[in-house]
């Protein structure tokens, strides 16, 4: 099979044009998250998402649609916890995260059934998506795109000087809580393309990736799309080809990315100096 011959089927396309807008969505994302320390809460959510796809399994629902609302209301409560009970920001995270991957094993042992079905949640399968999961991800992440574009200049404000942000009368606690549902929804979405267990990578690679080589916040922003974009496009077609795991194989173009970023700031450090 050739290249011309891989686009004309189906899934692929559904694959390439999820991944695509999950990629975007997740990378622009992920630099806010990143320069405000919050990179963890990805991972702590995603774990909520592993309890929140076992209650769907369970009861029969479709388990997207089951663990959007709970992992959404598992990032209000990290905030919560954050602001009412005095708990540092990555305490509160690993408190609702060990309370969402402890219901998600205890629900999956009371019905053995579920764990080859679970299994295939926690790595992903972007080549098993659907029409419907495809047009849920297109919309989702066109709505939360949206709404960062109208929110840029605070997100940026915030994510640089919080304190000063506040004081300039910026309703940041507001845009904390819009920022962790973003990223709830994030986590979601993206739970089909690389799985419950890589999820953060999207989120925090192509971020990282363009902070070690971008000059301003602007490049930033591109650089991160264009590595989030390559990777999953490229960790599709390369997984098929060669026959392995989508989710991993876009973590792992993704974290290839990162190395050379990263090699290429310390040459050019090493010509200046």
């Amino acid at each position: 099979m050739d290249m011309h011959d891989l686009f004309t089927h189906g899934f692929i396309q559904r694959a390439l044009i999820t991944g695509f807008f999950i990629a975007i969505l997740c990378s622009t994302l992920g630099v806010f998250l990143v320069l405000r320390n919050l990179s963890l809460i990805g991972d702590g959510l995603a774990h909520v998402t592993f309890g929140g796809v076992a209650i769907g399994l369970f009861f029969q629902s479709y388990p997207l649609y089951v663990a959007l609302p709970i992992v959404m209301l598992s990032s209000l409560g990290i905030l919560k916890l954050k602001e009412k009970a005095g708990i540092f920001g990555d305490t509160a995270i690993g408190i609702i995260s060990s309370l969402g991957i402890a219901t998600g094993i205890i629900i999956a042992s009371i019905a053995g059934g579920l764990n080859i079905d679970i299994f295939s949640y926690l790595f992903g399968n972007i080549l098993a998506i659907n029409t419907g999961e495809m047009t849920v991800s297109i919309i989702l992440s066109i709505g939360l795109m949206a709404l960062i574009y109208i929110l840029y200049q605070e997100l940026v404000y915030i994510s640089f000087d919080e304190d000063s942000a506040r004081v300039s009368g910026i309703k940041v606690d507001r845009i904390n809580t819009i920022i962790c549902l973003m990223t709830a929804l994030a986590v979601v979405l993206a739970m089909k393309a690389v799985g419950i267990l890589l999820v953060t990578s999207l989120l925090i690679l192509p971020a990282v990736t363009a902070l070690q080589i971008a000059r301003s916040f602007r490049m930033t922003l591109i650089i991160s799309n264009i590595a989030g974009i390559f990777s999953v496009i490229s960790g599709i077609i390369v997984s098929f080809f060669i026959n392995l795991p989508a989710g991993a194989t876009i973590v792992l173009i993704n974290f290839i990315f990162f190395i050379f970023a990263f090699l290429y700031k310390n040459m050019v450090r090493s010509s200046v100096r």
